[in-house]
C-alpha cells in the first residue's frame, strides 16, 4: 500500500507534555532473566495463539510461532487464516500446534496472549477472522501486527474489546494509521508513537532504528539494541511472537513489551558479533540467539 501523499492531516496535538523516553536497559528487566522454578510445567509458562499465515504467507505465522516457543512459551497454537490448515506439521518446529483459524476459535482453548496479523492478508476472510477474534478474546492481551494494522488503518475493524492491545507498526504502517507520510512519522517519532497510543488507547511499538515503546498514558521507552541486519522480511513477525511469548509467561507489560524489543535487537547484535550478518542475516536466525540471551545473559 503506497504512502499517502495528499490530503495530509497534521499529527494530533497531545494533552500531556512529552518528556524524554527512558532507555530500555536489561538491568531493568529482571523477569527476562529470572531462573525458572524446579516445579514448573508447560502450563506455568503460558499459551500463545497466533492468527495469520494467509495464502502465500504461511511462513510469517511460522516465524512468529517458532520465536514464541524459543523465547520460552509453554505452548504455541497457530490458526492459519485459510479455509483449511495448509500444512499438517512444521517439520522444523513440530512442537507447534497447527489449525485453521476457524477451528482454533471453535476449540475455545485457554490462551494467555494472542498475536494477530502476521501474514494475515487484508481480504474478506482476514477481516472476518479478526472480527471473530475481537469478539471472543475478552481480557486476553492482543498484539496486533502487520496486516492487522492495515485493516485498522482502513477503518474496517470494530472495537477490539476490553483487554490490552499492543500495536506494532513500522513507519509506513504508522503513517497509514495517522493519515500522514512516513517522512512526517520519522521527523518526530516520539510524538507519533504517543499520538497513536492516545488515539487508540493501546500500547504502541514504533519499529525502526531506536524503536519506541509507548503506553496509553504517554510513558515512553527507547531501544538502543539492533542493527541493519533486522532490515529483512520476517523480523517483525519474530518480534510479535517474542512479545506474545513474554506476555503469556505472565511477565508484566512494563517488562514484557520493552523486554521483547530489547531482546529482539540484542539477538541481532549477538549474531553480528558472531559473524552472522548484518548482510544476509535472516529472521529465522533470531530466535536461537534470543534463547541464548535469556539463558546466559550476564
Amino acid at each position: 500500500m503506497p504512502d499517502h501523499q495528499t490530503n495530509i492531516r497534521p499529527l494530533p496535538n497531545l494533552s500531556a507534555s512529552e518528556g524524554e523516553p527512558t532507555s530500555i536497559c536489561p538491568e531493568n528487566l529482571p523477569s527476562l532473566f529470572a531462573a525458572r522454578p524446579t516445579e514448573a510445567h508447560k502450563g506455568t509458562f503460558g499459551t500463545v495463539a497466533i492468527i495469520g499465515g494467509g495464502p502465500g504467507m504461511v511462513g510469517a505465522a511460522l516465524l512468529a510461532g517458532r520465536a514464541a516457543l524459543k523465547t520460552g512459551a509453554g505452548k504455541v497454537l497457530i490458526g492459519f487464516a485459510q479455509t483449511d490448515c495448509p500444512i499438517a506439521c512444521d517439520l522444523l518446529q513440530p512442537e507447534l500446534m497447527l489449525r485453521d483459524a476457524a477451528s482454533l476459535f471453535q476449540a475455545a482453548l485457554p490462551v494467555d496472549a494472542w498475536v494477530a496479523g502476521c501474514g494475515l492478508g487484508t481480504g474478506t476472510q482476514a477481516l472476518n477472522t479478526l472480527n471473530r477474534l475481537f469478539a471472543l478474546r475478552g481480557n486476553t492481551p492482543l498484539i496486533l501486527d502487520a496486516d492487522g494494522l492495515n485493516l485498522l488503518a482502513g477503518g474496517l475493524l470494530p472495537a477490539w474489546g476490553p483487554g490490552t492491545v499492543i500495536l506494532t507498526p513500522h513507519p509506513a504502517e504508522a503513517a497509514r494509521l495517522l493519515n500522514c507520510t512516513s517522512r512526517e512519522i520519522q521527523a518526530n517519532r516520539q510524538h507519533a508513537a504517543r499520538a497513536l497510543a492516545q488515539r487508540h488507547q493501546a500500547w504502541v511499538v514504533l519499529k525502526g532504528a531506536g524503536t519506541l515503546v509507548c503506553r496509553p498514558d504517554g510513558r515512553c521507552w527507547i531501544n538502543r539494541t539492533g542493527n541493519p541486519g533486522l532490515a529483512t522480511a520476517g523480523t517483525g513477525d519474530v518480534l510479535a511472537g517474542m512479545m506474545g511469548s513474554l506476555i503469556a509467561q505472565n511477565i508484566t507489560l512494563d517488562q514484557a513489551v520493552p523486554g521483547a524489543v530489547w531482546l529482539h535487537g540484542a539477538a541481532a547484535d549477538a549474531l553480528v558479533s558472531a559473524g552472522v550478518g548484518p548482510i544476509g542475516l535472516t529472521a529465522g536466525e533470531l530466535a536461537n540467539a534470543a534463547r541464548q540471551l535469556r539463558n546466559h545473559h550476564g
